[in-house]
């Protein structure tokens, strides 16, 4: 639900920047955001649910996570607030911005730990309603500083909103909403900071540290697969059309979005599943189970998504200008696929403590990333990073899958993945390329590949769906 209300942002955003580059210019902060949060979060969040299901003192974990990420993020906010002119110049991010940039980002890392317990604790509605009411405050801002301010200060002379409104504040606007949501949601997870003990203990933070060490470069590979392409386009392309060429490229991406919430959604609950599982009976059949299902739902949205493009593009990015970069949709989602199901076959490193394997397979991902856009960048544009990302996670998923062969066999049904995978990839090539986003054709092709899914899996889904409590 909270990546569903946020994916209202990407229609008010197109209609609000109109010739792309003020797009470019959010596209580019928010990728720089991306890449901090994982310094700032420096893999504790794993780390906290491996020590919090295996210690016997959740007090002293809680406790030890929290003092850790509340002193190096204020540690962080004192060092960002005073080198803002140094970092504008190497982010190429407006030094004003980047004052707000730096209150998001403390924001969202003190609340990591208080959010990963309500995970650990599998308390999933209050987790779901607290990211709800987030992003719902973050939209409910911007709405009212994009649409609303500016009329109230159109049809008044002067008062409260007149001097509240200042022109071409766009992304000022974007930046404050971003802030005001990530403050209420600090307060609302205060209980959190004051039931704890506040006892830092030394020994588990550096088991903690050695745990979370492999997860951060993890992180920071996993990061440059995600983001850096948008950063690197501003970089490569000629100065009058990058921030023009990243926005398009910034809200086609989006359109992955269907893909990447349903893949973000399944993390989140599959992976504390994985390790309060892993002591339990032949756990790795139930793993398998879990990522059959996933290739199964992930194909129908990835079909889905592609038969129904040119309606989602005109419904969801207002100005045509941005329609051009479409063509990326296909492979952004497919690429989106992969990671899902790397994430799915990841566990087999997490449950057994081999986290370096992650930093191995991540850098793998990361330096594909590098060589692809830096060499292509030049000569195909958007084309080359999206093609980047598909290697990178492609290659992802396959090293994971070879690798846990060896150390954490698990019995994938690879017959039933690599069927509903390839009649997926079939019937997206054949909608997009070969019928030529034809809707009536896509739709036929959609529907004949939901047949075959209920045909073949009706009555397992049904069971599972369909199941009640005791």
């Amino acid at each position: 639900m909270p990546r569903v209300i946020s994916f209202f942002l990407l229609p008010l955003y197109t209609a609000v920047f109109e010739n792309a580059s003020g797009y470019g210019q959010y596209t580019n902060i928010y990728a720089w955001i991306a890449i901090f949060n994982v310094f700032l979060a420096y893999g504790m969040e794993t780390a906290f649910f491996r020590f919090y299901h295996k210690s016997g003192d959740k007090a002293k974990v809680i406790s030890t996570s929290l003092i850790s990420l509340l002193s190096s993020s204020f540690l962080f906010l004192i060092l960002a607030l005073s080198l803002r002119e140094w970092l504008s110049s190497v982010t190429n991010i407006n030094a004003d911005y980047l004052k707000f940039t730096t209150y998001i980002l403390v924001l969202d890392a003190v609340v990591i730990i208080p959010f990963a317990l309500l995970r650990a604790n599998e308390k999933p509605m209050r987790y779901a309603v607290l990211k709800t009411i987030n992003v719902a405050i973050n939209l409910a801002f911007n709405i009212f500083f994009l649409l609303v301010l500016p009329k109230m200060a159109q049809e008044a002379d002067t008062g409260f909103f007149v001097s509240l409104y200042k022109p071409n504040w766009e992304i000022h606007y974007v930046l404050i909403s971003n802030v005001i949501a990530s403050g209420v949601t600090l307060l609302i997870l205060l209980p959190t900071y004051l039931k704890a003990s506040y006892t830092f203990d030394l020994g588990v933070w550096k088991q903690m540290m050695k745990y979370a060490g492999p997860i951060l470069v993890a992180g920071i590979a996993f990061t440059i697969n995600e983001v850096l392409d948008k950063i690197l386009l501003t970089e490569l392309l000629p100065s009058k059309i990058a921030e023009s060429e990243v926005g398009k490229y910034g809200a086609c991406y989006k359109l992955a979005l269907f893909m990447t919430l349903f893949g973000t959604a399944f993390r989140m609950g599959v992976e504390p599943f994985f390790f309060s599982h892993a002591k339990s009976e032949k756990p790795q059949k139930t793993y398998a189970q879990i990522t059959n299902y996933f290739v199964i739902l992930g194909s129908i949205i990835l079909l889905g998504v592609i038969a129904f493009i040119d309606v989602l593009g005109r419904l969801l990015l207002h100005n045509p200008v941005y329609w051009e970069a479409l063509d990326v949709v296909p492979i952004i989602l497919l690429a989106s696929f992969c990671l899902g199901i790397y994430h799915n076959l990841s566990v087999w490193y997490k449950v057994t403590d081999r986290t370096k394997f992650g930093a191995y397979i991540s850098s793998v991902g990361a330096i594909i990333t590098l060589v692809i856009n830096i060499s292509l960048i030049p000569k195909i544009g958007y084309m080359a990073s999206a093609l980047a990302t598909l290697a990178a996670y492609g290659s992802m998923m396959l090293l994971s899958y070879h690798f846990g062969k060896k150390y954490y066999p698990v019995p994938y049904n690879m017959r039933k993945i690599v069927f509903y995978l390839s009649v997926s990839l079939v019937f997206s090539i054949l909608s997009f390329y070969v019928f030529n986003r034809n809707l009536i054709a896509g739709s036929l092709l959609f529907l004949l590949f939901l047949g075959l899914v209920y045909k073949l899996e009706g009555d397992k889904l049904r069971s599972i769906f369909l199941r009640r409590e005791d």
